[in-house]
């Protein structure tokens, strides 16, 4: 009995990024409670059990895709291996452990730090990476939130508020700075349901000043807000790995042999690039012909209006979509696989009778084709500007999102068939996992902030439009 209630104080206190174990704790401790389920067994199954954040470098969902950085390796070794690769989607971080460990997953892929408390209690795969911590901020002068000056050392974070995750190597990073600077920082501890890129988004928005996280999630999500800095560094390099029970010796050791000749190859070159190294800098070219030629929004106006007549939209409509997607470049390509003007993916695009290498007026015809077919799945919503509304929002995410929005709006009295301040505000609350966890929604999480400034962007470009090019 008091063996008993021994483990349990010392399960209480085994919170994912920093627990206090007691001096006579060990692994065998941990090891007598937990699921004997190791590689033969997951083989038999058929399935590897994978504990995914809903976040960039660890699983989320692209234009219907799914992809992130640990999925893509972890589906690659599982082909390896021969299993399918099942996604649990983690509900709290505080309690990820616990969950592995009862056998609700077979690994954490949640760009996991390698710490000493946590080697107490489970295991980790050969390490993917070494990566610091980065201060996030809001760069000067630019909306929304403006702050006054960029913070550009650590010192300077004194008598600041930074918001974190109470049970991570950022809030425990951040008390070691206040002894290093020898003055006060008012740390924010978030529980473990808030994720890091919740807070990167609170950042962008103006509704907190700064927050830490590990560069990598830093510079992916740099890609969707332009008004953020991570340029600062808070720590020394960490390793990057993939946690795994301790009962699970032979998945560990057959993972770890797959990383070393898998992290050598072009393929996981080509993965890590795409996620961490491609240019975090929109394409700009073309933004500068209205200024040069004032009587026409982008060298192919005549391409839009030919496909606006042919799929009865207005032209300008299709121009600002395409200068939000692509900045007018055929050639542009997205991290996630998206390209062109009106940047396809590439199972989508062939629909549309659209290639990467078809020619301007044949892409600006799918996306008006594209477009046209949104429209129509949308007859249920009266109004025409908010049904193209519905459809923009469709083209950006993906259709199945937008119903999840609507049922959130009906369940919380907002009007279902009008975006502006009703569907797209569910929208942008669909990051949020108090609202991607709600039984009506059937999709999971999305980048909502994306998707709500994707809407309103083309819709005050094509106004302007209207304006400028009668």
């Amino acid at each position: 009995m008091t063996q008993r209630f021994l483990f349990l104080g010392i399960l209480s206190l085994c919170i994912f990024c920093g627990c206090v174990m007691d001096a006579s704790s060990s692994k065998k401790d941990f090891e007598q409670n937990e699921k004997k389920f190791d590689l033969p067994q997951i083989i038999k199954r058929g399935e590897l059990k994978v504990l995914f954040e809903n976040a960039s470098s660890s699983y989320f969902s692209y234009r219907e895709r799914p992809m992130g950085f640990e999925y893509e390796v972890l589906r690659e070794f599982c082909k390896e291996i021969g299993v399918d690769l099942e996604v649990n989607i983690i509900k709290n971080l505080d309690n990820v452990i616990d969950q592995l460990r009862v056998g609700e997953g077979d690994l954490i892929a949640c760009n996991l730090t390698i710490t000493k408390e946590r080697d107490k209690i489970i295991d980790f795969s050969r390490p993917l990476m070494s990566i610091q911590q980065v201060l996030v901020q809001r760069k000067p002068n630019l909306q929304p939130g403006n702050i006054s000056t960029l913070l550009d050392d650590p010192s300077q974070l004194a008598r600041k508020k930074v918001n974190v995750w109470k049970e991570s190597v950022y809030y425990d990073r951040l008390i070691a700075l206040q002894d290093e600077i020898g003055d006060t920082i008012y740390i924010k501890g978030e529980d473990g349901v808030v994720s890091s890129e919740e807070l990167i988004e609170l950042v962008a928005e103006g509704l907190i000043d700064y927050t830490v996280v590990e560069e990598n999630i830093a510079k992916i999500n740099q890609r969707f807000f332009e008004n953020l800095d991570i340029s600062l560094p808070l720590s020394a390099k960490q390793k990057i790995a993939f946690g795994i029970r301790q009962s699970s010796p032979l998945l560990k050791a057959r993972l770890d042999q797959w990383l070393a000749e898998f992290s050598k190859t072009s393929h996981y070159k080509y993965i890590y690039h795409k996620y961490f190294n491609l240019s975090q800098e929109r394409n700009v070219m073309y933004t500068k012909d209205m200024d040069e030629n004032p009587d026409r929004v982008s060298p192919y106006d005549e391409f839009f209006k030919q496909a606006g007549n042919r799929y009865d939209i207005d032209w300008r409509w299709l121009a600002a979509l395409s200068f939000q997607e692509s900045r007018f470049n055929p050639e542009a390509t997205s991290f996630g696989g998206a390209y062109g003007m009106m940047q396809f993916m590439p199972e989508v695009g062939p629909a549309y009778d659209v290639y990467p290498d078809s020619p301007p007026e044949q892409q600006i015809m799918g996306g008006a084709k594209k477009i046209r077919k949104d429209l129509q799945s949308w007859k249920s919503i009266p109004n025409d500007l908010q049904r193209m509304k519905f459809a923009l929002g469709s083209y950006n995410c993906g259709k199945g999102h937008i119903l999840d929005a609507q049922r959130l709006a009906k369940k919380y009295g907002k009007d279902p068939l009008i975006w502006d301040e009703n569907v797209e505000e569910m929208v942008l609350k669909l990051s949020r996992k108090e609202f991607y966890r709600d039984p009506v929604v059937r999709h999971g999480a999305m980048r909502g902030t994306i998707t709500y400034k994707y809407v309103r962007e083309i819709y005050g470009r094509y106004l302007q439009y209207c304006v400028m090019y009668n």
